[in-house]
């Protein structure tokens, strides 16, 4: 890995569970999810004490709770899309009463099940940024390893990692000509020149995908990487 790799989310650190072993960790990501997902979302008790759970392993990380909160902004479509379920659902309303004295009438089921989406996948985004937190990128990829995850998925996920500043650079190369263009991309006027940039994005890098992996074999790659066959 390069070394401006795994900078966007892992906090560097020295904690036990910082030198936790990634296999182990990716293990209990994956059982928390399990339950978390299992747990019906009428025992609203328990999310708290998932929660508490959660905020006490960042705490032994010694993980500020400033440097994980900005980064759960991915999470803000899903729930987005769960203030839109108490409109939408059937069944039994509720008044709900708003500042300036009027009443909002939205579908009871409905909350209960929007509680439930926003809840779990907020546990699960808050889980998933406290195994990014603790482990480095090649860690986590060797965990995967260790655990007999599928090598070809392995490598895709090693070079996704590998190439994301690549890529990210070249879309903020692209943003800064369109803008000395006069052309906005924050503008919806301005948002079919972004979707042409966003395709000449995609293309090009895929295009720099097929070349390495022409160069790969050109170098003896077998389907497995010189790590890996060690």
């Amino acid at each position: 890995m390069g070394a401006g790799h795994g900078h966007r989310l892992h906090f560097h650190g020295h904690s036990v569970v910082h030198r936790a072993p990634a296999h182990l960790k990716i293990l209990g990501l994956l059982g928390f999810a399990l339950v978390v997902v299992a747990t019906p979302r009428e025992w609203y008790p328990v999310f708290g004490g998932y929660l508490l759970v959660l905020l006490g392993v960042l705490a032994l990380a010694r993980v500020p709770l400033g440097y994980v909160l900005p980064r759960m902004v991915i999470e803000v479509p899903f729930l987005l899309f769960a203030a839109l379920i108490p409109f939408v659902a059937e069944g039994p309303r509720v008044a709900l009463s708003m500042p300036g004295g009027w009443e909002l009438t939205v579908s009871e089921s409905g909350l209960v099940a929007a509680w439930g989406l926003a809840v779990k996948g907020t546990l699960g985004v808050l889980a998933s940024l406290t195994l990014a937190a603790t482990t480095e990128p090649a860690d986590v990829l060797q965990g995967l390893q260790r655990l007999r995850f599928p090598d070809l998925l392995v490598q895709i996920m090693s070079f996704m990692i590998r190439y994301l500043d690549v890529v990210t650079a070249d879309l903020g190369r692209m943003i800064t000509a369109m803008r000395s263009r006069g052309v906005d991309p924050r503008s919806p006027r301005h948002w079919p020149a972004l979707a042409r940039t966003l395709g000449a994005l995609f293309v090009r890098s895929y295009e720099r995908g097929e070349r390495v992996h022409l160069a790969m074999l050109s170098r003896g790659y077998d389907g497995r990487l010189p790590e890996q066959a060690r």
